[in-house]
């Protein structure tokens, strides 16, 4: 998904000329710019969740097993 800017062109208003095509031509091209060369990407700074010193952290700590629990749950379930 990109994100589009909206370019401003600057028109003064104080004179009763028409702007010139130079002028015309020139915010064309810085507004082309804007659009063309938007630094903003955000799959950059998409997070993915929490990463492993969070899960080290707020996980409980596993359970170690009995092997004789094991062995019997094995064998009812047998």
């Amino acid at each position: 998904m990109a994100s589009i800017r909206t370019a401003v062109l600057k028109c003064t208003t104080e004179s009763h000329t028409a702007p010139s095509l130079g002028g015309e031509l020139a915010d064309l091209i810085r507004a082309l710019q804007v659009l063309l060369t938007d630094s903003y990407r955000p799959e950059l700074h998409y997070m993915r969740g929490p990463g492993p010193k969070w899960h080290a952290k707020h996980d409980p700590a596993p359970t170690r097993m009995n092997r004789a629990v094991v062995a019997d749950f094995m064998h009812v379930n047998a």
